[in-house]
């Protein structure tokens, strides 16, 4: 059964509650169907400014659902209720650009100083996909969806500067207008595809070795479509090597209150 079966149905306040709990620890792709799912970044504040002007310069890649106040674990316009550093499935700890541990709770990293900055999710518009009658492979095939570096670079802001990171999606031929289409209706979790087609004009060199996640398979008759993806801030914290960043663990979302349609334009 995958998290689409088990899940889809759920309110995102129960389902934060079971990974608070530690009872989910998976992907959460397919949960909660729907609702908005965010990437997560959390910096101290003297990185603040300049990670908040580096999202509002790449905003395919890293569209703003919320900030936090400073030191606050708390998210009152997205997630009301939500404790930050408890309720996504996986978290990472980077430390000057090196990646030092996962973790399901990062209270024992928590300072006062640190913001947190939720960015819109690809899984959110998953759900209206497969509403419009196209599959979505890592659903089926249970697995984290395929993410790659690619050749796009990013607009630089201040201290902050890498490539794109792109999640893809086998998609048949005949389906693309339409799926091009639903996700473009939904900007702020990342909107239409970057790319459509042959993996190497983005930089990828084997679709089948993604940089993060599973790879999926791709039919006879599909063709891969690539979106801007939320994972793009931890590619540019490897890049530029901050003294300390922690970021949700790839394809492990906070999952949100708010609905995707709240989200159209």
């Amino acid at each position: 059964m995958n998290n689409y079966e088990k899940y889809a149905e759920m309110s995102p306040r129960d389902v934060r509650e079971l990974i608070r709990k530690g009872e989910i620890t998976s992907p959460t792709s397919g949960m909660c169907a729907g609702y908005a799912q965010a990437n997560l970044v959390i910096l101290p504040k003297e990185d603040a400014y300049d990670f908040l002007l580096f999202t509002q310069r790449n905003p395919k890649s890293c569209p703003i659902l919320e900030v936090s106040d400073v030191g606050s674990r708390d998210l009152p316009f997205i997630a009301p209720g939500c404790d930050i550093a408890t309720d996504l499935p996986k978290y990472r700890v980077y430390e000057h650009g090196v990646l030092t541990g996962e973790y399901t709770d990062v209270s024992q990293f928590w300072r006062d100083d640190l913001v947190c900055f939720l960015i819109g999710c690809s899984f959110s518009f998953e759900s209206e996909m497969i509403n419009a009658g196209i599959e979505i492979r890592h659903i089926t095939q249970n697995c984290n969806v395929p993410m790659y570096i690619t050749n796009i670079d990013t607009v630089p802001a201040g201290k902050f500067s890498g490539k794109m990171v792109v999640s893809m999606r086998p998609i048949p031929h005949d389906q693309v207008v339409k799926a091009v289409t639903v996700t473009a209706a939904l900007p702020k979790v990342h909107g239409s595809p970057i790319h459509i087609g042959d993996p190497s004009v983005i930089g990828i060199k084997d679709i089948n070795h993604p940089e993060f996640g599973d790879p999926v398979e791709i039919k006879e008759g599909e063709v891969p479509v690539f979106w801007p993806c939320g994972v793009t801030p931890q590619s540019v914290v490897m890049n530029v090597k901050p003294p300390f960043v922690i970021t949700h663990a790839p394809g492990h979302m906070l999952i949100t209150d708010v609905k995707n349609v709240d989200l159209k334009e």
